[in-house]
């Protein structure tokens, strides 16, 4: 029988297909079976819109089996079947699709299900196959048709026997080489893994002979007289596919608490998650999602090892199974399913275009996402500052990624502490609370929310009556500083300059006071060089004898962040420091006195003031040892 050749640049197309198009070899099983619900679908339509065929619904299978002796896998159903012609116009043209004919024709059908679209998932069994072979009887005719391929070379067409109609697909494995052993497709526990993870959902039920060990009685008695038992393997048809995805039953159907074992099973995880988000969305773009908080964080979340993304599947079919796309990165923590029948797919149906139909799921689920978190944090407090705990900095880092672009998503999601109320606090709960002449929202940062309330530039804030913000994570001020106000109002660190709480009056008495200082503290500044930009009469403290500010945007904080990033392009991040220093405390009086009678003595005092300003803020010491001589001689003065 002479070989036709495919009518779409065979070779070249095929092999693209093989090579590039697909990137897991394992999906071919996925495909196959995807084709076969589709001619299912559509005798079940003829079934339901013809009285003249007669075929019970509760009737249609399909069948995965497999030989290991003759290395073959068959995929059998008894859909629609195919003619000669229907064989020669759907296998004999790479990229000609009958399903996408078929839909366009039936999409006023709301119970037409047609999976393939693109008319290449067919050849994905190429991925792992030497040789295959269709044999095929369309419903109502007498003839069945055989068509057999063993690659981009061609195929062939003859008549061939076959008792009933439908498909069988037939896959020779290719021999097993040193990059790939194709022998695992034929273990019963592999191929059934392969439709549990990308068929499972496919409504028409999968058979597969299923091997069992039960241990049963042997029909012997042992010396006491009881039956004895043993292992004994044996094989039974099973249907190894739920076809109905728990998602696409209403919620009279499923409550939450089988939604939460359903994400516990699904998703591995041993507690329940904070909340299920249930989507049902009909219109230009109509999918199903049920989405899930975890409570917990897992244990590689903040590591570059976590892969984000929801499951992805068309008609129940798994498309991806870490789709990035469907999720801001904000929310990478969220978990779940997305099942759309209307997504634009490319021919391998593993990547997806990015188009207006994705943007637009992507865009309704970041919007239920952030609905969920907000009644969260209005109705289960206590629920949402647990999660909070565990996802809290991935929210704050939302704020900052991009240059900002989810700050307004996020800014009333994130929690901080209150240095008054001794607890967690929103940004509208502080900014409802401030009182009508206080200008600016204050924070202190440092490496931990307790030395945060110990920072000395708090004196000045406190006195006034004004809360204050305690940062004691590096992304607490990268967040408000992308933000730079809330509602009106500045974020100002307490440590960063002007606190803008002084009157005109008290503006003037500082000024002249820094002027009145001047010799001594520019003294003070040429002592320690350019490891401040100046020194000043401090405007902020009250008990304390010094402390460092900064200019500029980079906090002593963020000099911290930034050194403790390895690269050497980081450690020239430094801030410009501010030695600051209480001309009323009785240190300053010292070393005042130290300047006017023993000039060398002042110098150890100034070193020594600026390395208690640096221990003050957390940071460390450049001298240690340098640092220790200088107090030791102190005391023998």
């Amino acid at each position: 029988m002479a070989k036709k050749q495919f009518k779409a640049e065979s070779k070249q197309l095929l092999n693209l297909m093989i090579n590039s198009i697909y990137t897991h070899r394992e999906i071919f099983l996925r495909e196959i079976i995807s084709n076969a619900s589709d001619a299912i679908d559509k005798l079940h339509y003829r079934s339901i819109s013809d009285s003249g065929v007669n075929v019970a619904r509760e009737d249609f299978r399909i069948d995965v089996s497999y030989d290991k002796d003759a290395r073959t896998i068959t995929v059998s159903d008894n859909g629609i079947g195919m003619t000669k012609e229907d064989m020669d116009a759907n296998l004999g043209v790479i990229a000609h699709s009958g399903s996408l004919d078929f839909k366009k024709e039936m999409e006023e059908n709301a119970d037409v299900d047609i999976i393939g679209q693109f008319g290449v998932g067919f050849y994905s069994a190429f991925l792992v196959s030497d040789k295959v072979t269709v044999r095929s009887k369309a419903y109502g005719q007498d003839q069945a048709w055989e068509w057999t391929s063993e690659g981009a070379d061609g195929y062939t067409i003859k008549e061939c026997e076959k008792d009933s109609w439908g498909t069988d697909v037939i896959m020779h494995l290719r021999p097993d080489d040193e990059n790939e052993q194709y022998s695992e497709y034929l273990d019963s526990y592999r191929l059934r893994d392969l439709v549990k993870k990308y068929s499972d959902y496919v409504r028409w039920p999968i058979h597969m002979m299923v091997e069992h060990e039960d241990y049963v009685e042997t029909g012997e008695k042992d010396e006491n007289g009881e039956p004895k038992k043993d292992w004994v393997t044996s094989v039974r048809d099973e249907v190894v596919n739920s076809m109905v995805p728990i998602w696409q039953r209403g919620r009279d159907e499923v409550s939450d608490e089988d939604c939460k074992k359903f994400y516990k099973e699904k998703f591995r995880d041993w507690e329940d998650p904070v909340s299920v988000i249930r989507v049902n969305a009909e219109g230009l773009v109509s999918y199903r999602a049920m989405l899930f908080i975890p409570k917990v964080a897992p244990f590689n979340f903040y590591s570059r090892d976590y892969e984000p993304g929801l499951e992805l599947y068309s008609s129940g079919v798994l498309i991806m199974d870490k789709c990035k796309d469907l999720l801001p990165d904000c929310f990478r923590f969220v978990k779940g399913v997305v099942d759309s029948p209307d997504l634009s797919l490319n021919i391998s149906r593993e990547m997806l275009q990015h188009d207006r139909q994705l943007a637009t799921i992507r865009s309704n689920l970041e919007k239920k996402i952030k609905a969920e978190l907000t009644r969260l944090l209005e109705e289960e407090r206590e629920t949402y500052e647990e999660f909070f705990g565990h996802f809290g900095a991935q929210i704050k880092y939302g704020i900052i990624q991009d240059y900002g672009m989810k700050a307004d998503l996020l800014k009333d999601l994130v929690l901080f502490q209150s240095f008054d109320k001794d607890k967690l606090v929103t940004l509208r709960e502080y900014r409802d609370a401030m009182p009508e002449d206080q200008p600016k929202i204050y924070y202190a940062a440092a490496e931990s929310v307790a030395r945060a309330k110990q920072v000395p530039q708090t004196e000045q804030v406190r006195a006034k009556g004004y809360d204050i913000l305690l940062f004691g994570e590096d992304m607490d001020e990268f967040a408000v500083k992308t933000l730079r106000e809330y509602d009106g109002k500045e974020f100002c660190d307490v440590s960063g300059g002007d606190l803008g709480l002084e009157s005109e009056d008290e503006k003037k008495a500082s000024d002249e006071r820094q002027e009145s200082e001047r010799e001594v503290l520019d003294f003070v500044k040429e002592t320690l060089g350019d490891r401040v930009v100046d020194v000043r009469v401090s405007r902020t403290l009250k008990t304390h004898a010094v402390c460092l500010s900064t200019e500029g945007d980079v906090s002593l904080e963020m000099e911290k962040y930034f050194a403790s990033i390895p690269g050497d392009e980081n450690r020239g991040i430094r801030a410009k420091r501010v030695l600051e220093v209480n001309v009323d405390h009785p240190a300053y009086a010292a070393l005042k006195k130290a300047y006017a009678e023993d000039r060398e003595r002042a110098k150890e005092m100034a070193e020594i003031m600026y390395d208690q300003a640096v221990l003050i803020a957390g940071m460390p010491l450049d001298d240690m040892l340098g640092y220790s001589d200088r107090v030791f001689r102190l005391f023998g003065q």
